[in-house]
């Protein structure tokens, strides 16, 4: 054995031997989905965990009782600090706005709540409350963490968070879709969306959109797409049918799952264009949200773990 081999044998198992790494890392999935539940961008999520290591480290973890609700703590104080400077951001962001799309394991879309709450539509709706108002309700409706905990971490008495969080989640009930959809008629609306756009079928796409179905495209300046939302089936249809047109490319479209929800990889000629997160009420499609921006697209060719536990 080389002596660099002895050596990162030897930080491995001064690694593996250090109560705070074993607690961050038995908790990192978890952490990750915290921060990007509370910011929508994977690559801040990942800058949060950074600083969440390197406030955990110098805890004394003699004085800690429960680690995991520390570092949810931690993480959340974090998350909402790089929610208030991305929102900023926001602000002089090119066109519309999308949350970042991740290709997601099999066992997030098992996760009914945990699905839900991942999905661009409801990202979307997270994204009108108060940076306070998201992180109570992310905490308490997808992570179940009890309100003397949330009070701790968002710096308010139980009192005001029980507050807060009827409040956000009044505001967010309001938004959501009004009934639930089966995985069957999830998938066969996919499936005659997936035919039609790639057929050039505007009857087929007509059949398949709701009436008030919304269309958001997400080039961030770098790629062509539209500045504002695109409203009404009719519009939606005409603005996909004449956007392949005007393809001197081979246009293929792949089902995938995206935030653990179905989803559409469009390619040309091979090469990663976008991707696609869908919403669904009944049979219909009701939002589409294609992410074309090549900064939100890293996440797409593997995949990354997510849990609310």
């Amino acid at each position: 054995m080389s002596d660099g081999d002895s050596r990162e044998r030897a930080v491995r198992d001064r690694d593996a031997a250090d109560p705070a790494t074993e607690a961050f890392v038995a908790h990192r999935n978890l952490l990750f989905t915290v921060a990007y539940e509370m910011l929508g961008s994977a690559a801040d999520a990942e800058d949060v965990l950074q600083e969440t290591w390197l406030r955990w480290v110098d805890v004394d973890l003699d004085q800690v009782r429960d680690r995991r609700a520390y570092l949810v703590r931690i993480t959340t104080r974090q998350s909402l600090n790089r929610l208030r400077s991305l929102s900023r951001r926001k602000e002089s962001y090119v066109g519309q706005w999308l949350p970042e799309p991740l290709l997601t394991t099999p066992d997030v879309a098992l996760d009914v709540e945990l699905a839900e709450s991942l999905s661009m539509a409801l990202m979307l709706v997270l994204e009108t409350l108060s940076p306070t108002e998201r992180a109570v309700f992310v905490l308490r409706e997808v992570f179940d963490v009890g309100y003397d905990e949330i009070a701790a971490a968002v710096d308010k008495n139980p009192a005001t968070v029980r507050q807060i969080a009827h409040r956000a989640r009044k505001h967010v009930d309001a938004r959501r879709p009004r009934e639930a959809v089966s995985p069957d008629a999830t998938r066969a609306a996919l499936d005659s969306f997936q035919r039609a756009a790639t057929t050039g079928d505007i009857q087929g796409l007509l059949d398949v959109l709701a009436p008030d179905v919304v269309l958001m495209a997400d080039g961030g300046g770098f790629k062509q797409a539209a500045l504002r939302p695109v409203m009404g089936a009719d519009k939606v249809a005409r603005f996909l049918l004449g956007g392949k047109a005007k393809l001197d490319a081979t246009l293929t479209i792949e089902p995938t799952v995206v935030n653990g929800n179905p989803g559409l990889l469009f390619r040309l000629d091979d090469e990663l264009d976008g991707v696609m997160g869908i919403s669904f009420e009944g049979d219909r499609i009701t939002g589409l949200y294609y992410v074309r921006n090549p900064e939100k697209l890293t996440r797409i060719e593997e995949e990354t773990p997510l849990t609310a536990r």
